[in-house]
């Protein structure tokens, strides 16, 4: 195993244990079946991601009324995933099949900075969105304007470089050897190394996924307490008319599933971050920290799954978009030759009756959500 602990990997010590394979003894690490299976099913995620995400920044970029500010922080995010998609999986796929890192040392470094970039990005998007969502919902404040939303978009593009910069710049050194999926770093006693790792897996996972939680429950809490608000108004004054059945007055004349619908669509997002970034976070800070995990047999088949999750998260989000939202259905059939609809356009949804368990007190949206 080669270790790179300094500026440049011309400086690399060897590591020698019985128990460390060569990157020409890939059998023992994976069957070679399964290895090309899964480097299929990674380029066919990248052609789903790219598509996909794509769509999403067209839909924003060639209509006007859909740049709210929510929307642009939907488009930033799929741009970060199209970002990850290109310069990040297709090398991974490579590496997967054959086990090795075929690149340069130096796109090797670059490689382990570009893949936090665009990670740390989405997870800095979804941050917003979610604590946006509670602003509305908990607080009954909307004060993020699509000027606020690029405000904080340039931020967050600032800070995700500043921390994914110091993998580059040596602080934390890559690695690439028969024994990882993608140019990593391994086991290291190095405090600096060690410290660089938990810095990423906390602003990557731990702070955003308690931060979202937080949000997610105070939201639910309050659509709870509005929905038994609404009902017991709602059945009070139906008494005092006196009125039974279907002569009981509806609760709110306006419609507020688009947003109940949002709000829902955002949850999945976060459901599908926190399931696919989990895995990733704990076999990182194993594979720094264990020295006996990193060496065991079982690490490469681990950190293989475990990355085919975090970056299945790119693919995720577009088609949550496409299962939830009519309107990214409809922009997907526009940008698709007729010769190649396989379903027939969906015709508009009806009118549905609005249920007091759909309905949350916020105020209004003017624009439109992807």
């Amino acid at each position: 195993m080669a270790f790179c602990n300094g500026s440049s990997l011309e400086s690399c010590t060897v590591l020698e244990s019985e128990e460390m394979k060569t990157p020409g003894d890939d059998s023992s690490l994976m069957p070679v079946s399964l290895r090309v299976a899964l480097a299929t099913i990674m380029i066919f995620m990248i052609m789903v991601g790219f598509l996909g995400n794509a769509i999403v920044c067209l839909i924003v970029y060639q209509k006007p009324a859909m740049r709210s500010a929510i929307n642009l922080l939907l488009a930033t995010l799929a741009f970060s995933d199209i970002m990850l998609s290109l310069l990040c999986m297709p090398f991974t796929a490579v590496t997967v099949a054959t086990t090795g890192w075929h690149f340069s040392g130096g796109f090797c470094r670059a490689s382990v900075m570009l893949y936090w970039l665009f990670v740390l990005e989405g997870v800095s998007i979804l941050l917003i969105i979610s604590v946006d969502r509670f602003l509305i919902i908990v607080q009954r404040q909307d004060k993020l304007t699509p000027h606020r939303a690029k405000v904080l978009i340039c931020i967050s593009w600032g800070l995700s470089l500043c921390i994914s910069a110091p993998s580059v710049v040596g602080w934390r050194a890559g690695q690439a050897d028969g024994r990882v999926p993608q140019c990593i770093l391994g086991y290291s006693e190095s405090l600096a190394d060690r410290g660089y790792t938990v810095l990423l897996a906390v602003t990557v996972f731990f702070v955003p996924f308690g931060v979202m939680l937080y949000s997610y429950l105070c939201i639910l809490n309050t659509v709870r307490h509005n929905t038994t608000r609404i009902h017991n108004h709602t059945s009070g004054h139906a008494r005092k008319l006196g009125l039974t059945g279907l002569q009981r007055p509806q609760p709110l004349s306006v419609d507020m599933s688009f947003k109940t619908r949002a709000f829902t669509t955002i949850l999945i997002l976060f459901i599908g971050f926190s399931v696919c970034w989990l895995p990733h976070t704990v076999v990182s800070l194993l594979a720094v920290f264990s020295r006996r995990f990193y060496r065991s047999s079982a690490f490469y088949p681990t950190s293989v799954g475990a990355l085919w999750l975090s970056y299945l998260k790119a693919v995720f989000n577009p088609v949550i978009y496409c299962w939830r939202i009519r309107k990214f259905r409809e922009a997907c059939l526009e940008f698709l030759p007729k010769t190649c609809q396989l379903c027939p356009k969906l015709g508009a949804r009806s009118h549905r009756r609005i249920r007091p368990t759909n309905i949350y007190i916020c105020s209004s949206e003017s624009q439109s959500v992807v």
